[in-house]
């Protein structure tokens, strides 16, 4: 598997799961487009560092002109965009509730981001992955979708919406020979999760590792292989699918 000459956008990269996505990435040759709100400094530093290229921007997916900046700043510094990885999501900052809870405001922001996001990522990075002949747009949905999510009812349709998106976009770009995949983690160990769950954290990890075929929660780095191979030739047959990366929680 290798990534050599591709150029790939990554969302939410500065930390967790997008920070490993990146430098799994350009470990296989990819030259990486890390984007967040947050800086993406520190993910780019350990690329370059490991003798990989990055460039990092502030990217902002509910913001048209910021989609449309990113894939700008990936052909000036690369050339040409073949990948795109929508992995930024509202989690961490969402509180928890009963569905008829949930405020308004939420309900609004988790859209935006989540759902809408992805949409104007890929209108910002399809033409330029078209013009470079095709390739691969890999969305990152949860298994809260499939197997529902009591007192998150805003995140998991969230991210039913992604697998959606997932399978539209698949019939649509076929013809382009751009493929696109969604992947959906269990509960991953990372400053997010830390974040969603305070004090319960201890608790609600150990009760999902439990219910899984492989008792242990997930880390980011279980699912970097899953991406770098659907960012790559080797999956170049593959489009349409939800792959479970959930340690045998839900089986499709």
């Amino acid at each position: 598997m290798t990534m050599k000459e591709r150029v790939v956008i990554v969302t939410g990269a500065a930390r967790g799961l997008g920070r490993g996505f990146s430098e799994r990435l350009a470990a296989e040759g990819a030259a990486v487009v890390c984007g967040d709100l947050r800086p993406c400094d520190e993910t780019v530093a350990a690329i370059c560092g490991a003798g990989g290229r990055a460039v990092a921007l502030r990217l902002d997916v509910t913001d048209m002109a910021s989609c449309l900046a990113s894939v700008e700043v990936a052909v000036a510094e690369f050339g040409r965009l073949d990948g795109l990885v929508n992995n930024a999501a509202l989690y961490a900052d969402i509180k928890g509730a009963r569905f008829d809870q949930i405020e308004e405001k939420q309900w609004d922001a988790v859209m935006n981001v989540n759902v809408k996001g992805i949409w104007q990522m890929c209108k910002a990075a399809v033409p330029q992955i078209r013009k470079a002949g095709g390739g691969s747009i890999v969305n990152i949905s949860s298994l809260a979708a499939v197997h529902g999510m009591a007192y998150a009812i805003d995140y998991g349709v969230s991210k039913a919406a992604v697998i959606g998106i997932t399978r539209c976009l698949a019939r649509e770009l076929g013809r382009d020979w751009i493929r696109v995949n969604s992947v959906a983690p269990s509960l991953v160990l990372t400053e997010g999760t830390t974040s969603y769950f305070g004090a319960k954290h201890e608790q609600v990890t150990k009760a999902i590792a439990g219910s899984q075929a492989l008792q242990r929660n997930l880390e980011a780095g279980d699912l970097v292989g899953t991406i770098a191979f659907l960012l790559s030739a080797d999956s170049h047959f593959m489009t349409g699918q939800t792959l479970m990366v959930d340690g045998g929680t839900e089986f499709l």
